[in-house]
């Protein structure tokens, strides 16, 4: 197992750990997403301990901001955040709610939890890094089913008219959303094709492949006057066979069988 893997397996298993003990929040959107965060907390930002409460460094923002099991673990394994405090996770008086808030959790750089706001958040930061001369970059995470929202696009018309080569966003394209395929829901795809018409670089990548995820993210930092959006095809739930492309894993949290029998699996990865 490779020390990214191993990283994404330990991320994996705490996310199922804070939607058990808490018995609430969203475990499939942030299975899907595990690998993504992954490498970009451990490959492509610069972010460390030293710099953490600095905005000399990459940003991230989670603009489908409901995934927190899977930002929390990412922030817990990369030492932001104690082991022991993600059992307080969506408790009354936790610093760990459903939705990150960046003035409680250290390493979240952007309160989020509506819809559509987060990629508008981010466009801000990367305008604010061009007016300050600041070279570090910002990212996102953007949820296929947030997608339905019209402020995603209205952002994505700001970054390409500002061209915002310092913003890279993540599309988390697991098909699925709370009610079901999200061509069942109300339809935004084709992604690719809407992106480039709203004058965005875009990739479409496997977005549980490493070897992908890295020759995305260096492409991205190639691309000048324009944004980049990578397309990350993934699998809801991915990792635990009874969650992978089921829609009903969206928001609920497994019984104790269900989540024995889910670490029983990543343990056998």
């Amino acid at each position: 197992m490779t020390e990214l893997e191993q990283h994404a397996l330990n991320i994996r298993k705490n996310i199922l750990r804070q939607v058990y003990w808490a018995q609430s929040g969203h475990p499939g959107g942030s299975l899907s997403a595990a690998d993504i965060l992954t490498y970009l907390y451990f490959k492509e930002m610069d972010v460390c301990e030293d710099n953490v409460s600095s905005l000399d460094r990459d940003r991230f923002v989670l603009s489908k901001g409901h995934v927190t099991p899977a930002l929390y673990a990412t922030l817990c394994e990369k030492g932001f955040i104690p082991e022991e405090e993600l059992k307080t996770f969506r408790q009354l008086h936790s610093p760990l709610q459903g939705h990150p808030n960046m003035h409680y959790v250290k390493g979240v750089d952007m309160s989020t939890g509506s819809l559509g706001q987060g990629i508008s958040a981010a466009v801000g930061m990367a305008i604010a890094n061009k007016l300050d001369k600041n070279q570090h970059r910002i990212y996102f995470l953007l949820g296929d089913g947030e997608s339905e929202e019209g402020q995603v696009w209205e952002a994505c018309m700001a970054a390409a008219h500002y061209k915002l080569d310092n913003l890279c966003g993540i599309l988390d394209y697991n098909h699925l959303q709370i009610d079901g395929n999200i061509r069942d829901v109300i339809g935004p795809e084709p992604f690719n094709e809407k992106f480039k018409a709203f004058g965005w670089h875009v990739i479409e990548i496997d977005g549980h492949d490493f070897s992908q995820l890295k020759e995305a993210f260096t492409k991205a930092k190639e691309i000048k006057g324009q944004p980049t959006m990578i397309i990350a095809h993934t699998i809801k739930g991915k990792c635990v066979s009874f969650m992978e492309n089921n829609y009903k894993w969206h928001g609920s949290a497994p019984n104790k069988e269900q989540y024995e029998e889910a670490m029983k699996e990543l343990d056998g990865e």
